[in-house]
């Protein structure tokens, strides 16, 4: 078991305590694909100081009179392109991450999963692992690379959680990974094993990373150089001369200027400048999603082949792969030193 049973009085309850778990947490999805759950979701995420960082006083009015009376169905309409019957793919990845975790890691260690926005969610699964006598827990954010707007507030939420709860666990946080020699193996080998099984060579390799408001890099966050070195790394893991790497970052929302060079516009000017065989590969995503399986799967390819490409391959994220499988528990395993 991985509890003990206190020694207690023969009247009080049963106490589940001394055990150890692991919470994996991605950022969250809408329970389906409608229009109203996509607003509930969307009102949660785009309500998060550290995702959005403009005054409530200015934000909120836009949020709630604008967007999320015009941006949901449109969403909707992209969630029911890449929605399965199991689901979420983002929540059916994670879930099945937190499954091949559990096998690997055993009885010793209690392994849940969470989403940052949505269900389910980092107070319930917390207290639920508590409840079964974990007192010490792992917290894996499933972002390589470091963000406020992706780390730092799952780090938040469950910060105002544990400030809720009458008995804490002791918690350790996973710090990101994007240079980890482990992560940049397990990219370098899935992506080649992906690339090798296309039935075109790429000319290109687009590293894709979801992007992030310029303003943010000037305030002091990692992110966009933490990408360049993911980047890097890889390229020089890989080895494949005569494949030219291109960073570049999707996803912009909103008027401020974004990170560049973006995804789409890359796209167009790659296809523009000749460019026939191009693949894209997203490294800063452990699970394929809405950003991977919409926005560059389905609308990228268009946008690439309406500017003149012939031949585009989005590839798959890490996600249960073997190579990103060993690489999670690999990460894990270290962290969970000491207790297990």
């Amino acid at each position: 078991m991985t509890w003990r049973e206190q020694q207690l009085p023969p009247e009080h309850p049963p106490v589940r305590s001394g055990g150890v778990g692991v919470l994996l947490v991605n950022l969250g999805t809408p329970d389906a694909p409608d229009t109203a759950s996509v607003k509930r979701y969307l009102g949660e995420f785009l309500s998060d100081k550290r995702v959005v960082e403009i005054p409530d006083l200015i934000w909120q009015p836009i949020l709630r009179a604008v967007i999320l009376n015009t941006r949901p169905k449109k969403s909707a309409a992209a969630y029911q392109k890449v929605w399965t019957a199991e689901g979420s793919p983002l929540a059916v990845i994670t879930r099945q991450q937190a499954e091949a975790m559990q096998a690997r890691l055993g009885e010793r260690v209690r392994v849940d999963w969470a989403m940052r926005y949505g269900t389910p969610s980092i107070p319930e699964r917390l207290q639920v692992m508590m409840e079964a006598g974990c007192e010490r827990i792992v917290l894996a954010p499933m972002y390589p690379q470091y963000s406020g707007a992706t780390t730092a507030t799952v780090v938040d939420k469950v910060g105002d959680t544990l400030r809720a709860m009458r008995w804490q666990p002791a918690m350790r946080t996973m710090p990101p990974y994007h240079d980890d020699p482990a992560h940049i193996e397990a990219l370098a080998k899935d992506t080649a094993r992906q690339l090798d099984a296309l039935d075109f060579e790429p000319e290109v390799l687009l590293l894709s990373y979801h992007g992030m408001p310029e303003r943010t890099l000037h305030l002091g966050d990692p992110y966009h150089c933490q990408c360049q070195k993911t980047s890097r790394l890889l390229e020089e893991a890989m080895a494949r001369p005569g494949l030219r790497f291109v960073t570049t970052f999707q996803s912009r929302f909103g008027p401020a200027k974004w990170l560049e060079p973006a995804t789409d516009n890359t796209l167009q000017k790659e296809a523009a400048a000749g460019t026939k065989r191009l693949a894209v590969a997203m490294p800063g995503f452990s699970a394929d999603c809405l950003e991977t399986l919409e926005e560059i799967a389905i609308e990228g390819r268009e946008t690439f082949i309406e500017g003149g490409g012939e031949e585009f391959a989005a590839l798959s994220c890490l996600n249960t792969s073997d190579a990103g499988l060993d690489m999670l528990e690999t990460l894990l395993r270290r962290e969970l030193s000491g207790w297990c």
